[in-house]
């Protein structure tokens, strides 16, 4: 089954972490990357660029309507993701808790709703 492994972190306090330390973060995020490649887990992940680039579209009678950021002010942003194949839950969060942002964000998972195949 797949899961989608959302990265939650805040923002401001990133952008207050030493470069020297962000590049040790970096690091272990390439590491994980290669280790869930090698297992198999890997299926898709990418880092967003921060909330301030974000545009939020809802359509409201008929109208598109766009506002600059994110859809909801909150303490913890979504900075990036992996999708995974994992046998069940229990290995999807235990996926989830190697990912680094594990120890200072959090980390949702989500089961991807399976697709129907076309008859």
């Amino acid at each position: 089954m797949k899961y989608l492994l959302l990265i939650y972190e805040n923002e401001a306090s990133w952008a207050k972490v030493p470069e020297a330390e962000q590049g040790k973060i970096f690091e272990e995020y390439m590491d994980y990357t290669r280790a869930i490649r090698q297992s198999g887990n890997y299926v898709a992940g990418e880092a967003l660029q921060p909330t301030s680039s974000a545009t939020t579209v809802r359509v409201k009678n008929g109208k598109t309507l766009t506002t600059d950021g994110p859809f909801a002010e909150t303490r913890e942003q979504l900075g990036g993701f992996y999708m995974v194949e994992a046998k069940n839950l229990d290995e999807a969060i235990a996926l989830a808790a190697r990912i680094p942002s594990s120890r200072n964000g959090s980390i949702e998972v989500r089961p991807i709703m399976p697709t129907p195949s076309p008859e």
